[in-house]
């Protein structure tokens, strides 16, 4: 997209349901893991279009808490596949000066990614030209309860203001604008609290298929809406 509108009417932060990998794996016949790995590249694409535009924020929704009850050979291939790119793309991440974070509980996966991440968030974390987070490990609704009981512990009164700060977004802006691909029209325990009045945009498009067009065109739906935050 061309800077055709000044930098004030691109959304700050966007906030991506990356939904559509599988189907599109089983459209063509190939295995799982293939509409995976082609959905990993829709990423890059989608970082490099923001390093262009000048969005400072983006949060891929990379697996859920729901994810786990998948077959075991693709949690196994999916954490594969997460292991690689966390490899593949550190370098892109630091010549960039992208601060790489992510939300999420990562307990439950092996201690190479683990300290994978870690490593790369120590690398990136001065950095601010654009922040760049994966939710992994998931689920807003869990995220909820965990601040709410964080605050229980401190025995703190309960406002907007203190419980935003227990939550794993603490030092992110709300999201202004969330795509989901594949033509599903849900949010899928996503964001729940941080979504109030961000926009929404669905597209039948299925992720390993969305485009720099496409995202193009999300983005000139974006800035054609107005904005009013519920005051009219």
């Amino acid at each position: 997209m061309k800077k055709s509108f000044p930098l004030s009417y691109y959304p700050k932060h966007i906030a991506f349901i990356m939904d559509g990998n599988r189907r599109w794996a089983k459209k063509r016949n190939l295995p799982l893991i293939d509409g995976h790995k082609k959905g990993a590249k829709v990423i890059e694409k989608i970082l490099e279009k923001a390093l262009e535009i000048n969005i400072k924020y983006l949060t891929f929704y990379s697996f859920s808490t729901e994810n786990w009850k998948r077959s075991a050979t693709e949690v196994r291939e999916l954490q594969s596949l997460l292991s690689k790119y966390l490899e593949s793309e550190a370098e892109r991440f630091i010549s960039e000066k992208i601060r790489f974070q992510t939300i999420g509980n990562l307990k439950k996966f092996g201690n190479d990614i683990r300290d994978k991440i870690l490593r790369l968030e120590q690398k990136t974390k001065g950095f601010n030209r654009l922040f760049f987070t994966l939710a992994l490990n998931y689920g807003a609704r869990d995220e909820i309860l965990n601040a709410v009981n964080s605050i229980l512990k401190k025995k703190k009164s309960i406002n907007e203001k203190n419980f935003t700060s227990f939550l794993m977004t603490k030092n992110l802006p709300d999201p202004d604008f969330i795509i989901r691909t594949s033509g599903e029209m849900r949010i899928s325990n996503f964001l729940l609290w941080q979504i109030a009045y961000t926009e929404l945009y669905f597209t039948k498009t299925l992720w390993p298929d969305f485009n720099g067009m496409k995202f193009n065109n999300a983005l000139k739906n974006y800035i054609s809406r107005k904005r009013t935050y519920g005051s009219s």
